[in-house]
């Protein structure tokens, strides 16, 4: 086995729902041992979001892979006193604690690069260490608002949220690539550093392109459900089978193509209606009509194969249970099993595949699993472990 490019570095995370957890567990898939901190009532929230996953909480089951659960409660000095033992060892510590709870309990950057000067902190949050919004509560919807996501998404009607957490998810991930970005830097430096990441400075990031489309006032991207807002035909349409099929077009080649071997009406192509993008999107109405009306005497399947024949963008839309059998995942082994305490699950391997090393995909811990070992390896006997367990201090 080849070495992954975070073995032997060691991270202590603080980190409960989606953000923190994503990113470490990110961390974990390149060989980093990610000890997640828990509370002995409970552990990480996102634990009892739901039981979808054969018992098991399916967001806990996605961002804690590979992690060992360790249960502290910090608000006892012998488990605060441990965590402080622990990075002694640690190379990153990563929180998404609520505001200000880290420094409260000594565990903010500036206390503790004087003490441990390797060690890269990485604090996550809803909007930032300071600024008028700093206390505020940060879900993930509420995030997606202020960034002003629900405001081009959805239907003119009415907004819609993305129905994934975006807004953690971006977060998590440059979270993750700031650590990465800390450890290389510490390569060259020998110290280390803070990386901060908040979920509305994370999201306003992917919020670029309607940003600059509205520059200086100009008109924000309208919402136009699966369809795009200024090309047309570009998005989904129903087929005689009662499926959808999602189709593109980007340029005037690919229209006239489309009227040839899609429609089969090649003199659509010169229709002043149609002949140019702002035109189809300017008579869209009378457009769809025309392709929904050939549309309906095919099947999915005849109409996916007529567009890829004229080489236009299409896809089949899907459901959550036709991604987990997705033809194209299965056929370059995108599927793994892992071990959880509900026994073995089916997991996704990383995006980012690598011919120097494999990546980890270790188990989804039990809460409170790796408490004991942990403790012996900071020198705790069998008998110190059960009187912090009568304490409830872990």
């Amino acid at each position: 086995m080849h070495t992954r490019p975070l073995d032997g570095i060691t991270v202590l995370a603080l980190e409960h729902a989606i953000a923190a957890p994503f990113c470490t567990r990110q961390l974990a898939d390149l060989g980093a041992r990610v000890i997640k901190i828990e509370r002995p009532d409970g552990g990480d929230f996102a634990r009892g979001y739901d039981s979808r996953t054969r018992g098991l909480a399916s967001h806990f089951v996605w961002t804690n892979r590979s992690k060992e659960s360790l249960t502290l409660d910090l608000k006892q000095p012998p488990a605060l006193q441990l965590l402080r033992e622990l990075l002694a060892g640690a190379d990153v510590l990563v929180q998404n604690l609520a505001p200000g709870a880290a420094a409260r309990l000594g565990l903010g950057y500036e206390a503790l690069r004087e003490q441990h000067p390797r060690l890269v902190v990485c604090d996550i949050s809803g909007y930032g260490s300071d600024g008028p919004y700093r206390d505020k509560k940060a879900y993930d919807l509420l995030i997606q608002s202020e960034a002003a996501l629900l405001s081009i998404t959805g239907t003119p009607q009415e907004p819609c949220k993305a129905g994934i957490s975006i807004a953690d998810i971006a977060a998590g991930m440059y979270a993750f690539t700031g650590v990465l970005g800390a450890l290389l830097q510490r390569e060259r430096s020998g110290r280390g550093s803070h990386v901060e990441v908040s979920m509305l400075e994370a999201l306003a990031e992917w919020m670029g392109f309607p940003m600059y489309y509205a520059y200086d006032g100009q008109d924000a991207p309208a919402r136009s459900g699966a369809a795009h807002a200024s090309i047309y035909p570009y998005g989904p349409f129903e087929t005689g089978d009662g499926r959808l099929v999602m189709l593109g077009l980007q340029n005037e080649r690919e229209w006239k193509a489309f009227c040839e071997r899609v429609l089969r009406r090649p003199e659509l192509a010169l229709d002043p209606r149609f002949d140019s993008t702002a035109s189809r999107s300017q008579h869209r109405g009378e457009l769809r009509g025309l392709i929904l009306d050939l549309f309906a005497t095919l099947t999915a399947a005849e109409i996916l194969a007529r567009l890829d024949e004229a080489q236009i963008a299409n896809a089949a839309v899907n459901d959550v249970a036709q991604l987990w059998r997705h033809p194209q995942l299965l056929a370059r082994g995108r599927f793994r099993s892992i071990d959880s305490p509900v026994g073995e699950l089916r997991a996704l391997l990383p995006p980012v595949t690598s011919d120097a090393y494999a990546c980890r995909m270790d188990a989804i811990p039990r809460l409170g699993q790796h408490t004991r070992a942990i403790l012996r390896e900071l020198g705790r006997s069998d008998a110190d472990i059960e009187a912090l367990r009568q304490a409830r201090a872990v």
